[in-house]
């Protein structure tokens, strides 16, 4: 038995949405700003689909990841198609000089970890990854805007 956990997190980045949707939608730089995300690679012969890692805290989980929607500018969704249940969507919008980055976020706790782990304190350091997570996409934004 597993339970499905939600969680919804937005910022603002001083960037052009043009550079914002290329840094996120190329899946392969993610850990480079998600701190527990280890590792992301497109299949070659796939590129809809994608091998993912989480590392954290002694655990780790990898999943296969499959591209649902995909709208230039506006929208990355997904869900796993084996490994870890997961799925969720990033929205972009554009405000010309800023963009928004909305992220979705559900997953299924293992019944092992559910049994272990209070889920309302499960989803909180989830919740407060995520939005540390975007706060470190922001950074890194900045960082090459600063470097152009």
């Amino acid at each position: 038995m597993s339970n499905w956990l939600e969680h919804s997190v937005e910022i603002e980045v001083n960037a052009p949405i043009d550079l914002v949707w290329n840094l996120w939608s190329n899946l392969e730089e993610m850990p480079k700003w998600m701190k527990w995300i280890d590792s992301v690679e497109v299949l070659a012969d796939n590129p809809d689909l994608s091998r993912w890692k989480l590392a954290t805290g002694g655990w780790e989980f990898s999943w296969l990841s499959r591209i649902t929607n995909l709208v230039s500018h506006q929208i990355i969704q997904w869900e796993s198609v084996d490994g870890l249940p997961n799925r969720g969507a990033v929205r972009f919008y554009d405000r010309k000089t800023s963009s928004i980055v909305r992220l979705s976020v559900a997953y299924s706790i293992p019944g092992v970890l559910g049994q272990i782990m209070d889920s309302l304190f499960l989803g909180q350091v989830v919740e407060s990854t995520l939005k540390a997570d975007l706060e470190r996409f922001r950074d890194y934004i900045d960082q090459i805007q600063s470097s152009s």
